[in-house]
């Protein structure tokens, strides 16, 4: 089966740097894919994405040896398995709040007998191989998102839930649970706690620690605390700053 190098990355103790996708765009994402990311993210919750268009993203990022990762809407079994049979090595499932909620995510995202994952991996098996089925289980990881003030009461035990590959912090959606503005980078005392406190409780249970950021300075000091997927930018975004850069060095001439 085709490496999962998010594995072999962590393994080795290294850092994911992770794009976003947010653009509903095959094309956008090949030229994503050609950077050289470790992993790109197709957001299905917050960007303006439906099925055909991920399933055309995930080709496209195919092409390279970057990691194909899928964030779902929801905890859902029927969009996380059929991300799965479409070619996504990774899945982010949003709101994940008790042990209950993290054991469903496991269990729909492996076959049995340590899941309940429905067989049928359509194009899978072209992405990963034709021992797809008897390696799935070991190569897909799984993040559990921890973004509210219930999913901070109960992450000890959401971390012990066996499978669990990795956790994933929604900074926005942390710092809103918590009373503090929504932001990225520069988040309020309250929510900075709960990033080292996450962080320190998944490496005390041998998770891997993920979240989400807006500038580079930032993300390389959360991998300095002890993150070990780290995402920069979204697709979005670098269209609207790179053209905002463009058109504020042309301002003389406007």
């Amino acid at each position: 089966m085709r490496e999962n190098r998010l594995r072999t990355l962590w393994k080795a103790d290294k850092a994911a740097i992770n794009g976003w996708l947010a653009v509903p765009s095959s094309f956008s994402a090949e030229v994503m894919a050609q950077q050289g990311w470790d992993t790109l993210t197709v957001d299905m919750q917050h960007g303006v994405i439906d099925y055909p268009a991920m399933l055309g993203m995930l080709q496209a990022i195919s092409t390279t040896a970057t990691v194909p990762v899928v964030r779902v809407p929801w905890l859902e079994p029927g969009i996380i398995m059929k991300s799965l049979d479409a070619g996504a090595y990774g899945i982010i499932c949003p709101m994940v709040n008790t042990r209950d909620d993290a054991a469903r995510l496991v269990a729909y995202t492996h076959y049995a007998p340590r899941g309940t994952r429905s067989f049928g991996p359509i194009r899978a098996s072209m992405y990963g191989g034709p021992d797809y089925a008897e390696r799935a289980n070991d190569t897909i990881v799984v993040f559990a998102m921890i973004e509210t003030a219930q999913a901070l009461d109960n992450l000890d035990a959401i971390l012990s839930v066996e499978g669990l590959d990795a956790i994933y912090i929604g900074p926005s959606d942390l710092s809103l649970a918590l009373g503090c503005k929504p932001v990225f980078d520069d988040v309020e005392p309250k929510a900075a706690e709960a990033i080292v406190h996450i962080c320190a409780r998944a490496k005390a249970h041998g998770v891997v620690a993920g979240i989400h950021n807006g500038r580079a300075d930032v993300a390389l000091a959360r991998i300095a605390m002890g993150y070990r997927f780290v995402t920069l930018g979204s697709d979005a975004r670098m269209l609207a700053s790179g053209s905002q850069d463009l058109l504020g060095a042309m301002g003389g001439v406007r």
